[in-house]
């Protein structure tokens, strides 16, 4: 049985995103995905010293990462976006930073995932401005991807902290 199409059908969606609002959540997209890559790259080449939670942490960080991708993916298409996460498409537009190829030590790996975790939640940052101003409802969604990205970007980095002696420290 073939389906055909009915080309009466309209949608009357309530909100469409700007091409703007729809660019900033394809960039938040690319860089879920790949973190969610980085997260098991690193996963899978970890070597050292507490190697165990380590490993295990980062499994933590992919389960947040895709979930968080399929959740902005999702808000995409119920605004009318055409969601984009090919792996040419994250490899061409990522803003995360390149991971090496071969084992990594797991202070390297810390160091690795919690510059990944940082420089996406600085992408979820920079475009919370201006996505709040077109869209609260997504930016709400928003604000949960940062909390827990900064939360799993702290916990992972206290691995290679020194007490009092680190940077940033806090202000309080």
């Amino acid at each position: 049985m073939t389906q055909t199409l009915n080309p009466q059908h309209t949608a009357h969606p309530a909100f469409q995103a700007s091409p703007q609002l729809g660019g900033h959540l394809q960039q938040l997209l690319v860089d879920l995905t790949d973190l969610h890559l980085q997260g098991k790259q690193l996963h899978w080449n970890v070597v050292g010293k507490n190697f165990r939670d380590t490993h295990l942490v980062l499994d933590e960080v992919v389960d947040a990462a895709r979930e968080f991708s399929d959740v902005v993916a999702e808000r995409m298409r119920a605004v009318y976006v055409t969601p984009d996460a090919r792996s040419k498409t994250v490899a061409a537009t990522t803003s995360l930073p390149d991971l090496p190829t071969e084992e990594i030590d797991t202070a390297d790996t810390v160091d690795a995932i919690v510059a990944s975790l940082y420089a996406t939640a600085g992408t979820t940052r920079r475009i919370h401005d201006e996505v709040d101003a077109e869209d609260p409802t997504t930016a709400d969604i928003l604000h949960t991807i940062l909390e827990r990205l900064e939360q799993l970007a702290w916990m992972i980095d206290a691995e290679n902290r020194v007490a009092n002696n680190s940077i940033p420290r806090s202000h309080v």
